[in-house]
């Protein structure tokens, strides 16, 4: 049977020669060159970018002017609070997304430190810092003396 080129012995006299090795190049052993054939994460960041698409935020929920009310008078209630205690409050406020667009609500419980009214935060014991324009419910925990207060 004859092949395209039309001679179908034309490799017998180099079929019998040992197999070259490189005189500089050590021999590789085998489990090392099945390591090459392995496969491989062709889209770097591809699983992470699917993961983060997925995930879900929720939209800012725009509250009318009752509860505004309602949220200032209590603010109002903590300043007055503040030169003698530490009100112990559980806040809840919209933390908006750093990577798109919308976030979620937290709700945190801890003592206040002070309400800054240059940079319009609630700013807690351990120094977190909530804006007040993404505050939409504050509940009062107690208000005991700072030195009856447990941090």
């Amino acid at each position: 049977m004859n092949n395209k080129d039309g001679d179908m012995h034309r490799y017998d006299d180099i079929i019998e020669l040992p197999h070259p090795r490189s005189a500089s190049h050590p021999h590789m052993p085998i489990p090392d060159r099945a390591a090459q054939f392995a496969p491989f994460a062709a889209l770097t960041g591809h699983e992470a970018a699917i993961r983060e698409t997925a995930r879900l935020t929720e939209n800012r929920i725009e509250l009318d002017d009752d509860v505004k009310e309602v949220i200032d008078e209590k603010l109002r209630m903590i300043q007055e609070m503040l030169p003698e205690h530490q009100p112990q409050i559980a806040v809840t406020y919209f933390q908006p997304d750093e990577e798109k667009a919308g976030g979620r609500y937290v709700t945190i419980r801890g003592s206040v430190k002070k309400i800054d009214a240059y940079s319009h935060s609630v700013i807690m014991a351990d120094y977190r810092q909530i804006p007040v324009e993404e505050v939409s419910d504050i509940e009062f925990v107690s208000s005991l003396p700072v030195s009856d207060t447990i941090l």
